[in-house]
């Protein structure tokens, strides 16, 4: 068996960002060392400085250097709500619509049987104590419309109901903009069964 060279082992190490196959792996690797070599030393600095500084907050479970994040240490956010979201993403995405001004708690996944991840994994032990925690009142499930994205929501919200604590779903249905015609069935009914006054 010949021992693998440092491009290979360059393209092998690319494939593991998602959706990133064998070809799309060895035109990152090329271009990094025949254009860009200056790029990939940042790149090769970057992942190791992250690597040995990123932790978990405290709070909420998202990545950051401190102890707490600077989303939980602000003042100006209201401890009374407590958004539910899979990953740091998710929160990052929720953050953006400036819409919520209440911490989270980041599962870092979801429930998902068949792939050995349960509420273990995904650490509802500590989402349980952040959101029982007295501050707490309403707790916001945001986990994403997928199956597993559902069964995660259910599973918490089940979890948390006799609590005392409001639990609330973010809505779903048709995109700011969309137009019927190019919406999906599924989407489409959803939509029409959550409708509200108008």
């Amino acid at each position: 068996m010949k021992p693998v060279n440092a491009v290979d082992e360059l393209i092998e190490a690319l494939r593991c960002l998602p959706g990133v196959g064998p070809k799309s792996a060895q035109r990152m690797a090329f271009h990094l060392l025949q254009h860009d070599p200056a790029g990939a030393q940042r790149l090769g600095a970057a992942l190791a400085r992250a690597l040995a500084s990123v932790r978990r907050c405290a709070r909420c479970n998202t990545f950051t250097e401190e102890e707490v994040c600077a989303l939980c240490a602000s003042p100006k956010r209201d401890p009374s709500a407590l958004c539910i979201v899979e990953t740091p993403a998710d929160l990052a995405t929720m953050e953006q619509t400036m819409a919520y001004r209440g911490h989270y708690f980041v599962l870092m996944g979801r429930l998902s049987p068949l792939d050995g991840v349960g509420p273990h994994e995904i650490g509802l032990d500590r989402l349980l104590a952040r959101a029982t925690d007295g501050a707490v009142k309403e707790v916001v499930l945001a986990t994403n419309f997928t199956n597993e994205g559902e069964a995660t929501a259910h599973y918490i919200g089940e979890m948390l109901r006799d609590r005392g604590l409001r639990i609330t779903r973010i809505a779903r249905g048709i995109p700011v903009g969309g137009e019927l015609e190019y919406v999906d069935a599924g989407t489409l009914a959803q939509a029409f069964y959550e409708r509200r006054p108008a």
